[in-house]
């Protein structure tokens, strides 16, 4: 792609995408969104990134059709935000992040963060995109989440550090 080349001028499907999600903070948001943290509190809290920062990252993703918000709260007007379908069918990109995470940038002693069990066979999940038990593929409504003690005392770390700074 050309300096000036915008990606909407680019037939490339990769410079279009990393437009829209090629940066850290997107991916930390997405990865937040996944992990069902849909509260703006707990999105900051677990990315680590400033309030602008993660206005402006959501406002995008919004505005790309991948996150929609919905109103919980009328005085004061607060908002969740949710995964639309576009924004779900992120979950394989994900996924191949964290494969490539887990092989190449930890040591084996530390463990996997989070293991997955395939609903639809009851068995472990494995890195994806095929279930290492069953050979299917993974979807994100057939995968139940249990954090590493280690994974989820990082997470609510933050969480109360986060809470402590308000």
């Amino acid at each position: 792609m050309k300096r000036n080349e915008t990606p909407t001028t680019t037939l490339c499907p990769v410079a279009r995408s990393e437009a829209v999600v090629g940066d850290r903070w997107t991916v930390l948001i997405l990865r937040e969104l996944f992990m069902r943290s849909h509260r703006f509190e707990q999105i900051q809290a677990q990315t680590g990134g400033t309030p602008q920062m993660i206005a402006a990252r959501l406002k995008t993703l919004e505005g790309e059709g991948l996150v929609e918000r919905r109103r919980y709260s009328n005085r004061p007007p607060r908002y969740e935000y949710h995964l639309t379908e576009k924004g779900e069918a992120f979950h394989p990109v994900l996924l191949a992040l964290r494969a490539w995470g887990e092989a190449w940038m930890k040591s084996p002693e530390e463990g996997r963060a989070v293991e997955y069990t395939h609903l639809a066979c009851g068995k472990p999940a494995g890195l994806g995109p095929l279930c290492e038990s069953c050979g299917e593929p993974l979807k994100r409504k057939e995968l139940m989440a249990e954090l590493s003690p280690a994974y989820e005392s990082e997470r609510d770390g933050r969480w109360e550090a986060f809470k402590a700074n308000r």
